[in-house]
């Protein structure tokens, strides 16, 4: 067995939060996705001056759940 597949095993047999935790940490210990010349915070100032733009044009969190729900079935 690999490695990561132990590794893998290991942690689903820990609890919901010492998954969590774990996760966190895993995740903290990357270097940053975005940064500032990263064609993503561009594109999330494009969007944040959409809606600037236009408000009408946004859904709630529960607009947006409800439509998850629907297309779930």
């Amino acid at each position: 067995m690999s490695t990561i597949l132990e590794i893998e095993k290991l942690a689903l047999d820990l609890t919901e939060q010492e998954r969590a935790a774990l996760a966190a940490n895993l995740l903290n210990s990357l270097p940053r996705i975005l940064s500032d010349e990263d064609e993503g915070v561009a594109e999330a100032l494009r969007r944040d001056a959409e809606i600037e733009a236009d408000p009408a044009q946004t859904i709630s969190l529960a607009q947006l759940d409800s439509h998850i729900q629907s297309w779930r079935g």
